[in-house]
């Protein structure tokens, strides 16, 4: 089962493209650290500073400025597409797609929860690209 989220980002698909490849600009919306730059067969380590929490991604493809995929675990194995549609000169829809999901009732928290969570990603890359906002990330709290 997948899980689609999708969002529209006022600016052009490479720069929302390399706020996620660039180890420099990720932590200003999603995680603090990015060990290196994401390229094919690289095994990448991010880091929450905030949750004392890190994890390890494996990037299985990259199409500049188009698309990304990788793997994580987190109990199983889930492959991540993010993809970067230009929708004119200064309009971007970012779609993430994950899959992996079990097709069964308990699943639907997983899901939930991780719906929840592309959501705030999302939300949080706009933020910065548009508007410098990098106080976002690391402020949503699960209670």
């Amino acid at each position: 089962m997948n899980n689609a989220t999708k969002m529209t980002i006022a600016r052009p698909a490479h720069e929302a493209f390399e706020a996620f490849v660039d180890p420099a600009k990720i932590g200003g919306f999603w995680f603090s650290s990015s060990s290196e730059r994401w390229e094919p067969g690289k095994t990448v380590k991010l880091r929450y500073e905030e949750y004392g929490a890190e994890g390890e991604i494996s990037i299985k493809e990259i199409v500049q400025d188009r698309k990304i995929v990788f793997e994580w675990d987190y109990g199983t194995v889930h492959t991540v597409t993010i993809s970067f549609e230009q929708a004119d000169a200064n309009r971007t829809i970012v779609d993430v797609n994950e899959a992996g999901f079990a097709e069964d009732a308990a699943s639907i928290p997983l899901i939930v929860g991780n719906k929840e969570g592309w959501v705030y990603m999302l939300t949080c890359l706009k933020g910065y690209l548009e508007h410098g906002i990098t106080t976002l990330r690391a402020a949503l709290v699960h209670g």
